[in-house]
């Protein structure tokens, strides 16, 4: 869970406004371009932001840097049924977009725009392009039309082709500002700011991810895990056995905690393990425990071993995850012998 959380809500989130008034000067200044390569972190708010841009670009009255919000395009566009407007997404969560879900953008892109002005295409991500998808798009990114905006989203900007990035104007998201974003998580959630700091840090400083923690119970997933680690090095749990309740789960969102989770130890055993260096607090006392006792070389092998599971799982491999699982978790149960 991560920017689509804000796709229905078209707002540009304050860290990004840089990012808007620029493209918008570009706009008044004639210098539009076709196609852009929005790029950055998952989680600040892209897909929002290119929602956002989209609405802009199909409103037929503009007041001043944002949509007039009352016009026929506005009204089809917020109720989710714009003709002029395309969300090109893969068939199910974490598959490919494939070859065919871009032929069927062909009519769409060389079509008239039925409300008289530009057509919008989102394609999100557009990192999940198997490779005959992307060369198909290659055609229509060299010839677009008149009035055509295609936005290609993405947070993982090295899978995609350098023919496909070399077509497209890049637009690199900053991470979101520390304060911005603490101060609009807490005002968000209505919580207390050190709260939203907090989550924020879980979170990889991914506000929208922040966001998710605490509304669809990730905090709930993230103690499980925990749990988990913590009776396998007491040896009340097997690693099989914790492999098994997890491995159905968000594994890269697992691993992305793990590895964590690693580096709070690194930075603690190397400062005498000193509870003031850990940046994950709902884990203390498991990863002080381990700080004082584990073998640097292990500890250095291990996240290197997550790191490369994390890679294969988002290059969309075809892993055993259960027997991946398993083999991470025993190396984690090797980790205090």
């Amino acid at each position: 869970m991560s920017d689509e959380l804000w796709q229905d809500k078209p707002l540009v989130l304050p860290w990004l406004k840089g990012r808007w008034d620029y493209l918008l000067e570009l706009k008044t200044q004639n210098r539009f371009p076709h196609a852009l390569l929005i790029n950055g972190p998952e989680g600040i708010g892209k897909a929002c932001f290119a929602m956002a841009l989209a609405n802009y670009v199909l409103c037929r009255s503009p007041q001043g840097n944002t949509a007039c919000g009352h016009c026929r395009s506005c009204e089809l566009t917020r109720s989710g049924g714009h003709p002029d407007l395309y969300l090109l997404k893969p068939d199910d969560p974490g598959k490919p977009i494939k070859i065919d879900q871009v032929r069927e953008l062909t009519t769409f892109i060389y079509s008239t725009a039925q409300q008289g002005g530009y057509r919008v295409v989102i394609i999100d991500p557009a990192d999940s392009m198997n490779i005959n998808a992307a060369n198909a798009l290659l055609k229509m990114l060299e010839e677009p039309g008149e009035q055509t905006l295609i936005m290609l989203l993405t947070h993982r900007l090295g899978q995609m082709l350098p023919t496909i990035k070399s077509r497209c104007q890049r637009v690199d998201m900053p991470p979101a500002d520390v304060a911005l974003a603490t101060q609009w998580v807490s005002t968000q959630l209505q919580v207390e700011s050190a709260e939203a700091a907090q989550l924020l840090v879980i979170a990889h400083h991914s506000p929208l991810q922040a966001l998710a923690y605490k509304q669809d119970d990730l905090l709930g997933l993230r103690a499980k895990v925990l749990k988990g680690l913590a009776d396998i090095l007491k040896s009340r749990r097997s690693a099989v056995d914790v492999a098994q309740s997890l491995y159905k789960e968000d594994l890269e969102l697992l691993l992305g905690w793990l590895y964590s989770w690693i580096v709070d130890i690194a930075r603690s055993a190397e400062n005498q393990a000193d509870p003031e260096i850990l940046r994950h607090t709902d884990a203390r006392n498991m990863l002080l425990a381990l700080a004082r006792k584990v073998n640097h070389q292990k500890l250095y092998c291990f996240a290197d071993q997550v790191q490369v599971a994390r890679k294969e799982l988002m290059l969309r491999h075809n892993l055993n995850k259960q027997l991946l699982m398993e083999k991470l978790l025993s190396e984690w149960y090797s980790l205090a012998r």
